[in-house]
């Protein structure tokens, strides 16, 4: 595998590569795959008070994976990660947990301290649970049926 490069600029044709990343993995209800596509599309349009920040995992010029995080109204020194998703193809090679140093990283030189996540309390979801509980999160929170019947959110927070 090519070496993985980070970038934090939003560029032209990130929404499809977005869309194609989140679509590949099978994980998100349609309904937010335009969701993941518009925060992306609302950085490009350069909206000065657009508080959405994003990192991006490339092998070549190819994103393969990224996140979208940034602060939390209203507070000073916690973050949301929004999103953090790898392209299908490329899962299980530690892309996801680069993303996650990489994020941590330029949070922290913003002064950040509390990471938030959240999802989904439905059986499929166990990796991403299991993956957040390996990289330090601690599970603070459920709300049952928060996404629709049977499927609650589970709220996790990791301290950097």
């Amino acid at each position: 595998m090519e070496s993985l490069n980070f970038r934090t600029v939003v560029r032209p044709g990130d929404d499809a590569a977005v869309r194609e990343i989140v679509t590949s993995t099978g994980f998100f209800y349609p309904i937010e795959i335009p969701v993941a596509v518009e925060l992306v599309e609302e950085k490009l349009r350069g909206k000065e008070k657009c508080s959405y920040q994003f990192v991006f995992a490339e092998i070549g010029n190819h994103p393969v994976g990224y996140t979208c995080f940034g602060l939390i109204a209203g507070t000073e020194q916690s973050y949301d990660l929004y999103w953090i998703v790898t392209h299908q193809d490329f899962r299980g090679k530690g892309i996801g947990k680069a993303l996650l140093q990489e994020t941590y990283r330029i949070i922290a030189q913003q002064g950040g301290k509390n990471v938030i996540a959240e999802t989904s309390s439905l059986e499929k979801y166990l990796p991403t649970r299991k993956f957040y509980e390996e990289q330090g999160y601690i599970n603070c929170g459920f709300i049952p049926d928060y996404y629709k019947d049977g499927d609650g959110k589970i709220t996790y927070v990791r301290v950097l």
